[in-house]
């Protein structure tokens, strides 16, 4: 998420409560998560694990619970719970915003686009033109939809991060400030879910369809011209490169990516990165051919047994 303009290190200091290391007047224009950082941004760090990956990341400012060195060219903020401080940031700059009617009176919508009776567009949506959008379609706020995009009834567009950090008085949610894009030409069939990006973007990538019943986690980059079928279920911060076929009832591990050109047959579950142009299948998924020989031999196994008997 973008700031609106630059804020510098002692402003945000001020509004966390935590002290700096670094020019007062240093430049921070948004906040992102780890995985999600450029230049100019802030992160945050709360487990010793993770400290020397956040100090080298992208991120110009990182909030971090222990004292340390700052790295050259960028800022530190200390705070004793980065993860509380970092959510306040979200919900200053990203605060939620009751809606007044059905369509907000600060969403942009094309011309020839069709918002059919029981949809919600929320505050400060784009959508494009000649658009179709059914009944009972939730698109929460800052969505931003192309032209020529067909989303069917009661599919849900922006809802929160599915993403918690579990302390022993319970769970604690990292407050979502991102989007979702969706591109020109995109179909979303009926009840699917996109959630949007804690930070960043959710994005769906030009002339890509979906079937009914598809979930997309937070942070989720889908390329152009993708298939994917019913009942598939993608976690969050994967990345589909275009082209790609994902049939019924797959499931997708977070943090993976998903080769240009790749098919991954119905019922499979992919738990590692797969290479583009390549069929998949199985649970975990490997190339199809293999998989299929090995389901012939274990059809083999009882006949084998029997002989042996």
């Amino acid at each position: 998420m973008k700031f609106p303009s630059p804020i510098s290190l002692e402003e945000l200091a001020i509004l966390i409560g935590a002290t700096y290391c670094g020019e007062s007047t240093f430049p921070v224009s948004g906040i992102n998560e780890i995985h999600m950082v450029s230049h100019g941004d802030l992160t945050f760090v709360d487990h010793p694990k993770y400290y020397t990956k956040a100090l080298s990341s992208k991120a110009s400012v990182v909030i971090i619970n222990q004292e340390v060195d700052c790295p050259d060219g960028k800022a530190l903020l200390f705070h004793d719970d980065p993860f509380a401080a970092y959510t306040a940031l979200a919900r200053k700059f990203m605060p939620f915003v009751a809606s007044t009617a059905s369509v907000s009176p600060s969403a942009i919508i094309g011309e020839g686009t069709v918002i059919q009776p029981g949809a919600f567009i929320g505050n400060h949506v784009q959508i494009g033109k000649n658009c179709i959008i059914h009944s009972n379609v939730s698109i929460y706020d800052y969505t931003v939809i192309g032209d020529n995009v067909v989303i069917h009834a009661n599919s849900v567009l922006g809802a929160d991060a599915y993403y918690f950090q579990r302390k022993p008085a319970g769970y604690r949610k990292l407050e979502s400030c991102g989007r979702v894009v969706i591109h020109n030409n995109v179909e979303i069939g009926a009840l699917c879910s996109i959630d949007k990006g804690v930070s960043g973007d959710t994005v769906i990538g030009e002339g890509t369809k979906f079937d009914n019943h598809v979930q997309v986690g937070h942070d989720t980059w889908i390329g152009s011209n993708c298939l994917i079928g019913s009942h598939t279920a993608i976690a969050g911060v994967t990345r589909i490169e275009d082209d790609v076929i994902i049939w019924a009832k797959v499931a997708i591990n977070k943090d993976l990516v998903i080769g240009k050109g790749a098919i991954i047959l119905a019922t499979s579950a992919v738990d590692k990165s797969l290479a583009g142009g390549i069929t998949y299948f199985g649970s975990p998924a490997v190339e199809a051919r293999t998989k299929w020989k090995e389901l012939a031999m274990l059809r083999k196994l009882p006949g084998l047994y029997y002989k042996l008997k």
